[in-house]
């Protein structure tokens, strides 16, 4: 979410009002909001990604869930339950889970959750023949391999995004991190972390400073 959307929601929570683009008057508002993620905020908020007031505002009743690869026991349950669920809507009954597929579930690291355990039994019984529920479990193994390449191309494309947002807040405040006009103001953020930033990034910070004339 980026800092100014933060902003703008936290002033929301806040004021518990809203005003339109072009009115001149707010609109008092009454919600209660439901916030999810797979993300570890406490994480964002050190690095500067997040805003810490707005996390204090979000975090009022917390319920932590932990991802289906750490709930191995679980695995069965749901197994069963979405069986029942997709069998009952296709007209198909099942009497068991192949041996081999079942441990597949388990050892599977599940990087979309229940939801990609969803769709996996939902395929299965469609394409299962006879009594018994089998899955391809080379499909299970390419989303694997994929996925961890795609993780790894994330996690590039975070680096270049913030590399670039931090290199325009530097371009603008021409080259300044602390005071009211520097780069970690308009960012947000405050200025020692915006400095552990730009070592990390590698970013060049003085050539963005201009020399004075003289």
């Amino acid at each position: 979410m980026p800092q100014e959307i933060q902003i703008a929601l936290l002033r929301v929570l806040q004021e518990r009002e809203i005003q339109r683009v072009g009115a001149a008057k707010p609109i008092p508002v009454d919600v209660r909001v439901v916030a999810a993620t797979h993300r570890d905020l406490n994480v964002l908020v050190a690095e500067g990604q997040f805003r810490e007031d707005l996390l204090y505002r979000l975090n009022v009743v917390p319920i932590e869930m932990p991802p289906l690869r750490n709930r191995i026991a679980d695995i069965p349950l749901l197994v069963e339950y979405f069986i029942e669920r997709y069998g009952k809507r296709l007209g198909r009954k099942f009497k068991a889970v192949d041996a081999r597929s079942l441990k597949a579930f388990q050892t599977y690291t599940w990087p979309g959750n229940v939801r990609e355990l969803q769709n996996v039994i939902e395929r299965a019984v469609i394409l299962s023949e006879g009594e018994t529920l089998a899955v391809d479990q080379t499909s299970l193994k390419r989303a694997q391999i994929s996925n961890r390449g795609r993780t790894g191309t994330l996690s590039g494309a975070l680096e270049r995004q913030q590399r670039e947002i931090i290199e325009v807040a530097l371009a603008e405040s021409r080259g300044r991190i602390s005071g009211s006009e520097g780069a970690a103001a308009k960012l947000g953020l405050p200025a020692q972390t915006l400095e552990s930033k730009i070592k990390r990034l590698r970013i060049e910070k003085y050539r963005f400073r201009v020399p004075h004339a003289g």
